[in-house]
């Protein structure tokens, strides 16, 4: 496949740059595409390292740069090189002044500020660590969500994500023979979401994982019909207690979370 090189150039951390790109660039199956990382870019030397960067590998840039300044260097270096620019934030920004009649303040990271959003997602985070697999049940009710599910339906991941959002999440095992916290048996408080997966995806998940730990593989654990059961039995409690269900045999973890801060957004409106 042919080579192509993007660049992304970032005032910031360059996850808003690095997003864009990616939700582009997987619609192009033909070409291998190599990308050039450049955050943190805030001053007029590390600008110009940055336009030696592309000269030495000419391809599309494209930028999340606030400061006016750094933009018309990176603009100007561009078309020097003829190479395309596209300034990522400026489109939507113009608007926003356009619209609102106030100016933007332009400066980098402000997204990253340490506010109380910041210390929120912190929180967020420490509980999902203290709630992971069951643990600290007796603290189940500080939760906003409790997710359930069999091993390797993606509990912990899908948790951690949404404690990037500031959601409060803990996790619940579903083990075969062993009873629920009794924290979930009372009808109000945090949301609960049930998670299931197709029992053959299940299967080569569980079987890599005990191959990574050196574990034998003749047990229950990985055996097709017990697993099948394992999956039905827990889509029966979800239903039995009215949990909603997701399944997540073809979501990512990115599509999981979403799916489950919607939830939580109705649960919340429903319960105010």
């Amino acid at each position: 496949m042919e080579d192509k090189h993007i660049h992304l150039v970032s005032d910031a951390t360059g996850e808003t740059v690095s997003s864009v790109a990616k939700a582009c660039l997987v619609q192009f199956d033909d070409l291998n595409i190599i990308e050039h990382a450049w955050p943190l870019i805030r001053s007029e030397a590390q600008m110009e390292r940055v336009l030696d960067g592309i000269a030495a590998r000419p391809g599309i840039v494209l930028g999340t740069l606030v400061n006016d300044d750094l933009r018309k260097i990176l603009q100007a270096g561009c078309k020097r090189l003829d190479v395309p620019f596209v300034p990522v934030l400026d489109p939507v920004l113009a608007t926003l002044a356009k619209v609102w009649g106030s100016e933007a303040v332009n400066l980098p990271g402000r997204q990253h500020t340490m506010d109380d959003e910041y210390f929120k997602r912190i929180d967020a985070m420490h509980f999902v660590m203290s709630h992971d697999d069951g643990q600290s049940a007796e603290t189940l009710q500080e939760a906003d969500i409790i997710i359930l599910g069999v091993s390797r339906t993606s509990k912990t991941p899908t948790c951690v994500y949404l404690a990037n959002r500031g959601l409060k999440a803990a996790n619940v095992p579903i083990v075969p023979g062993c009873p629920l916290p009794p924290e979930l048996d009372r009808p109000e408080g945090p949301l609960v979401v049930g998670l299931t997966k197709d029992p053959q995806r299940l299967v080569q998940i569980r079987k890599n994982r005990l191959r990574m730990l050196n574990q034998l593989e003749d047990t229950d654990y990985v055996d097709l019909e017990t697993v099948i059961e394992e999956v039905k039995e827990a889509r029966r409690l979800y239903t039995r207690r009215g949990w909603p269900i997701i399944d997540v045999s073809r979501k990512s973890i990115e599509e999981t979370t979403a799916a489950i801060a919607q939830l939580y957004k109705t649960h919340r409106e429903t319960n105010r």
